[in-house]
């Protein structure tokens, strides 16, 4: 009874963060039985954990082949934690709690509130089944496209077409890049058929639930409802703005830097489509369809960036976040003009939300910078690929050079931890930081140390 009613006392943060370490564990030992892998395979524990971490906190590196390691099984126990990681854990409860009660406790609202990132707690309720809903009806068109080409254009038989297409629509929706093929998406590279419903369904689940809520809040508005506020949220604004900015920056950059490299062998379409694959697969969805082993090393700095910014807020992409890179660009020009206070798109920003941005940034640096440092110390790869690693594992991406399973154990667990404070890391931090205001009845003498 003591062990629930200090459960019960628990922060909502802790809840959330101890939910997914308790997913997490629970996968990795069901990928350690015998049925999860198949015929003739044995899972080490640092295998299966580093799994079981990747598909729960969505980021798709691998240390085995996923589709020659595991069986069947494994490979539903992979997606029920793709599935699990994506909605969440505590929305995937108050779910339950909803079908089975029709309510909601005050406890789960808060837990749920903690990791939706819900403005209020009047609206976890629509929250929950709307984020419920808008996951699996895109999930559901997704998987229904790719199954149509591995049926028709591949000659899939109609089941294994549907496993597929449920599969990878679940793992890009989710920004996992889990893939059934040895070699990812590389078969793939030039059928739009296959890229093009995966890069949706990518942009879609990293633009963050509260901005796909938001949209589908308003599309259930009478016109006379959206008349009375026409203005879209400054998350809204931003999260979208900023992705369709660094979606171009990406595929720029690609097809500049690639031209007569990855992309050479591919004519002058495929070569498109294939810049704007991976130009996409950094908000933070791993999947590739070149080897990234091969790409410049211009190439690999330019999506360490992308990575590590991120997606939107409050859903299934990671990395710091596009509205978090924004809100400090917007400081720095504020800075730079000698203006008072920072401003975006008509609306003043609270000098709280900006030091919350900049702790966010200078936490996942910190982590990036020194994990690349202790890799480089004991691991005879390259600073570019060490850096790319790292990156993708804190940004929960899953995009790698193909060094993750020549890493040693400790290595591997290095990149373990790093999915999991890249997974909970933001939440945990911006929430921490907002739930500590402390109110002092006194000012300190003020004193400006040089700067620069």
């Amino acid at each position: 009874m003591r062990r629930l009613a200090g459960w019960a006392t628990l922060s909502p943060v802790r809840v959330v963060a101890l939910s997914f370490a308790a997913a997490i564990v629970a996968g990795a030992m069901l990928l350690l039985l015998p049925v999860s892998v198949a015929s003739g395979g044995r899972t080490g524990v640092t295998e299966a954990l580093f799994t079981s971490t990747s598909a729960m906190c969505l980021t798709g590196l691998i240390v085995v082949d996923t589709p020659v390691h595991w069986s069947g099984f494994g490979h539903a126990v992979i997606l029920a934690l793709i599935q699990a990681g994506g909605l969440g854990i505590m929305t995937m409860a108050s779910m339950v709690g909803l079908v089975l009660a029709n309510r909601l406790g005050l406890r789960a609202r808060l837990n749920t509130a903690a990791e939706a990132r819900a403005a209020e707690l009047g609206d976890v309720r629509d929250v929950v089944v709307g984020v419920v809903r808008m996951s699996l009806l895109i999930e559901a068109v997704v998987a229904a496209a790719l199954t149509v080409r591995f049926a028709v254009g591949y000659g899939e038989p109609v089941s294994r077409a549907v496993w597929l297409g449920v599969f990878h629509a679940v793992s890009a929706f989710n920004n996992a890049g889990f893939a059934l093929y040895s070699d990812n998406m590389i078969s793939f590279a030039t059928d739009p058929w296959i890229c093009v419903p995966l890069m949706v369904a990518v942009v879609l689940g990293g633009l963050g639930f509260p901005v796909l809520f938001e949209v589908w809040r308003r599309t259930r508005q009478s016109a006379s409802e959206r008349r009375m506020r026409p203005r879209w949220s400054l998350t809204a604004r931003l999260t979208v703005s900023g992705t369709a900015i660094l979606l171009l920056v990406g595929f720029v950059a690609v097809l500049a830097l690639e031209w007569t490299r990855t992309l050479q062998h591919f004519d002058v379409g495929g070569k498109v489509l294939v810049a704007a694959f991976q130009g996409t697969m950094p908000r933070t969805a791993g999947f590739n369809s070149v080897d990234y082993g091969q790409m410049d090393e211009a190439t690999l700095l330019v999506t360490d960036v992308l990575m590590f910014i991120g997606g939107g807020s409050g859903g299934t992409a990671g990395g710091i976040k596009v509205t978090t890179f924004a809100l400090l660009m917007f400081v720095v020009i504020a800075e730079a003009r000698g203006e008072q206070s920072v401003t975006i798109l008509d609306r003043r920003i609270d000098a709280r939300v900006q030091r919350q941005a900049l702790a966010v940034a200078v936490i996942g640096i910190a982590l990036v910078m020194v994990s690349t440092i202790v890799l480089l110390a004991g691991t005879p790869f390259s600073v570019n690929q060490l850096l790319f690693e790292v990156t993708s594992a804190f940004a929960t991406v899953g995009l790698s050079t193909g060094i993750t399973a020549q890493l040693p154990h400790w290595g591997q667990w290095i990149l373990i931890l790093l999915m999991y404070l890249g997974r909970i890391g933001p939440i945990t931090m911006v929430s921490a930081l907002a739930a500590r205001q402390r109110g002092r009845r006194y000012d300190l003498p003020k004193e400006r140390p040089l700067i620069g």
